[in-house]
């Protein structure tokens, strides 16, 4: 592996100077899981990006200062750049210029591996550099090899736009042709009968190492932005015997470019059709509010409304001790470490309380000669208490209605 290109990293924003210094480091961590080197940080206040070069002519010749000193190779903005700002901050850096919507299409085509997340993510990037083509002229060929040009951005489609409009109609087909696929095994789960939870979150809040604890699997996981998009369903087996579904998610940002959102609403729609959200926070950093935030906004953009939340602060291993812990828009809120196991009984309760809410109780004892209820039973609601006696097998639990007499 070669040097790592350094980046200057700009943003131009309003009023709150936290913020803008936190968005600062995450673009910076994005930098560093796309394989860069963020090495600057360089801000401005203004009421609204600069039309032409987004922090201003004059702050541009200071940047292009900074980056002689600090021998910066390029530079990467907050926001996404206009075809404008993009061929004038350009222009006047005579640098590589690429915008926050670029990095993270950039980070997931190097992150997608099954062929519909490769796919979503081409089709993402070719949508994003149509709409980018026209008056970037130098821009896009300055850009060169790196960060923001993998994917299709190594050939001539970012100069024809014809070609890409044919290389989105064959996309658009080969997708729809997945989708189609996906839906027909969603429908076999959901005929299944059995409980599906979604697994959502902010990326990094620790969805794929809940998912391997939960259900013993071996998801990618590691401490890095969006280690894993593809989405992975899982059979978890509750302490009460009774077995449900999770269904991990790609990862949430704050800016998620809405090229990425479209192209990934099949998968991420996955939630739409959960019985339950699980909402993974991590409560040792500290903009979880705004991650929390983040992941409402997104999940009311997919339609993804009106079902029972479990908002699970993750981390509490290494959280502040007074770290919050509240989510007023949960119907149930634990602190857990998917990492260490820690509390994750006080999970499987809000599941199983979250699960039972709605069913009919069960208290019978059911005659040896009908034993074959119990798996029904099991497949339709929950078991929580089960001893076998001379008249027969007494149980307690939950039932969904309509299905006590233990017939298909």
């Amino acid at each position: 592996m070669g040097t790592p290109e350094k980046y200057i990293l700009i943003i131009a924003y309003r009023s709150d100077d936290d913020a803008a210094e936190a968005s600062l480091d995450e673009l910076g961590r994005l930098i560093e899981t796309a394989g860069g080197e963020p090495v600057g940080m360089f801000s401005q206040k203004l009421d609204h990006p600069d039309p032409a070069t987004y922090i201003g002519s004059g702050k541009a010749l200071e940047l292009k200062e900074m980056m002689e000193v600090l021998e910066a190779d390029a530079v990467v903005c907050d926001d996404e750049l206009t075809p404008a700002q993009h061929r004038n901050l350009s222009d006047i850096l005579d640098a590589k210029v690429i915008d926050r919507t670029m990095l993270i299409l950039d980070i997931f085509a190097s992150h997608a591996h099954t062929g519909e997340g490769k796919l979503q993510v081409e089709m993402a990037q070719l949508k994003y550099r149509s709409s980018h083509l026209k008056g970037a002229g130098i821009a896009m060929s300055r850009l060169g090899g790196g960060i923001g040009t993998r994917g299709p951005g190594e050939t001539k489609l970012e100069t024809d736009r014809r070609l890409i409009g044919r290389k989105i109609a064959r996309l658009s087909s080969d997708l729809k042709e997945l989708q189609n696929n996906r839906m027909t095994m969603r429908k076999r789960r959901m005929s299944s009968q059995l409980n599906t939870i979604a697994i959502v979150g902010y990326t990094n809040a620790g969805k794929s190492t809940l998912l391997n604890y939960l259900t013993s699997s071996d998801v990618l996981s590691e401490d890095k932005l969006f280690a894993t998009l593809d989405p992975t369903t899982r059979k978890c087996i509750l302490p009460n015997g009774s077995e449900i579904l999770f269904t991990d998610t790609v990862g949430f940002i704050n800016k998620l470019p809405h090229q990425l959102i479209d192209a990934f609403k099949s998968t991420l729609e996955e939630a739409r059709y959960a019985d339950i959200i699980l909402h993974v926070v991590d409560m040792s950093d500290p903009e979880a509010d705004m991650h929390m935030q983040v992941v409402y906004d997104t999940l009311e953009e997919l339609g993804v409304t009106g079902k029972p939340v479990i908002t699970a602060f993750n981390k509490c291993d290494v959280a502040e001790p007074d770290a919050e812990s509240h989510d007023p828009l949960a119907d149930r809120v634990v602190r857990i470490s998917a990492g260490t196991g820690e509390h994750m009984d006080d999970l499987y309760d809000a599941i199983e309380a979250v699960l039972t809410a709605g069913l009919e109780p069960v208290d019978e004892v059911i005659p040896y000669t009908e034993a074959s209820r119990l798996a029904y039973i099991r497949k339709y609601g929950q078991l929580t208490e089960e001893e076998y006696t001379e008249d027969g097998i007494r149980i307690k639990g939950y039932i969904m209605p309509g299905h006590r007499t233990g017939k298909e």
